[in-house]
């Protein structure tokens, strides 16, 4: 057995087969990762026997259920090396980072890159900063050297990608917070692809806010977080009002309650969070080098045989992390698509939610195959067939 069969857990993933029982080639991950029967389970109690509403019950059950939910923002926290009173559960990373747009208190100029995911350029543009945009290194990757060059004082917020959705490429996370600091900005880098594939530890990348989903780390849609220094998170106004969020309230006046607190209105996704905190365990177990080591060795091969078909254009660096953007000559993403879901193999087609790194490399979309804990080398066979017979139908 392969070393990525062996660390493949597609046994742990009821979603990896066909309605006919058949073998799902699922290469979709930086979409949406599968959710492991660990994690559905925790969600199943949550919805069921455990269930009841958090913070406001005095009988046993809300109470019981309300330890569970802070102990999930606790084990979320302990996933990046954070603590219990910096993370703000959000609906996703797109809140989490319209949140940040939107409250931090010293709004002026955000340098972003030609990379970065939609959720990390239209927040900022909304919520009134000016935005400046970093250009990228031939291979793919945010050029901190430019940044650096670029950034002033008139700069606040600095807000990268930690890992490219399209293209795979790595941030140097701590030269980046260095040179936000060096001018008296802050960094916030975007969590989405790192936090299931890397190791990732808030205090060593010494960055300011960290975002992230829970659905792409193998846990439930619909919740995420934005990890933010407790001083930092302090000095930010709410952003949002309703229960939950509040000291006390009347019609002259209304006192917040603290942070994350103050950030949280209305009842929260308590199913979500306990299915958060299972999917943290669960790749906590794993070990999210060994993870990085697995997708790494899937990236080589997958880029080792495209890159033998003449009629292929790779994006990205060679040591992308898990996730591989390619171009068939002839043959549009979405065409390429649709034939390979014929051989129950599923990628993702179009431009990736990255329309002005499309525009930067020239194109309207790529073809990405993405990977994740349950993906081996049957997945990259299976991928690798599918696009030889999309060649020869298209001649």
């Amino acid at each position: 057995m392969s070393v990525t069969q062996t660390m493949s857990r597609k046994a742990d993933f009821p979603g990896l087969v066909t309605a006919e029982g058949k073998p799902w080639h699922y290469l979709d991950s930086a979409a949406t990762a599968q959710k492991p029967q660990v994690v559905i389970d925790a969600t199943s109690d949550a919805m069921g026997k455990d269930y009841a509403t958090v913070h406001r019950g005095v009988y046993s059950r809300s109470a019981e259920m309300t330890l569970g939910y802070e102990a999930a923002r606790r084990t979320v926290a302990s996933f990046i090396g954070g603590q219990e009173d910096e993370i703000v559960f959000t609906r996703g990373a797109t809140e989490a980072i319209n949140l940040l747009a939107y409250s931090y208190p010293d709004k002026g100029r955000v340098l972003l890159s030609e990379l970065e995911h939609h959720s990390n350029i239209v927040p900022w543009q909304l919520a009134g900063w000016q935005v400046d945009v970093c250009p990228l290194t031939d291979d793919g990757r945010i050029d901190l050297d430019a940044a650096e060059a670029m950034l002033t004082r008139e700069h606040k917020m600095v807000a990268f990608a930690h890992v490219s959705n399209v293209l795979g490429s790595m941030v140097d996370g701590k030269r980046a917070a260095d040179l936000a600091h060096a001018v008296g900005a802050k960094l916030l880098l975007d969590g989405c692809q790192a936090v299931p594939r890397l190791p990732v530890d808030v205090a060593a990348l010494d960055c300011d806010f960290y975002a992230f989903s829970a659905h792409k780390l193998y846990g439930p849609t619909g919740i995420g977080a934005l990890w933010g220094r407790a001083d930092l998170l302090a000095a930010m106004p709410p952003w949002q009002g309703g229960g939950a969020m509040i000291d006390k309230v009347g019609f002259d006046a209304t006192t917040y309650a603290p942070a994350p607190q103050r950030f949280e209105a209305g009842t929260p996704a308590i199913i979500e969070a306990i299915g958060f905190a299972a999917a943290c365990d669960y790749v906590s177990d794993i070990g999210r080098e060994a993870i990085h080591r697995h997708e790494a060795e899937l990236v080589r091969q997958t880029r080792e045989a495209l890159g033998a078909m003449n009629d292929v254009t790779l994006f990205g660096p060679d040591d992308s992390a898990g996730i591989v953007s390619f171009l068939i000559d002839g043959v549009h993403p979405h065409d390429l698509g649709t034939i390979l879901d014929e051989e129950n193999v599923a990628i993702r087609a179009g431009h990736h939610c990255a329309q002005p790194l499309m525009e930067k490399l020239g194109i309207t979309a790529t073809a990405r195959a993405s990977f994740g804990i349950y993906s081996d080398e049957d997945d990259v066979a299976a991928l690798i067939r599918g696009i030889e017979r999309t060649k020869r139908i298209f001649g």
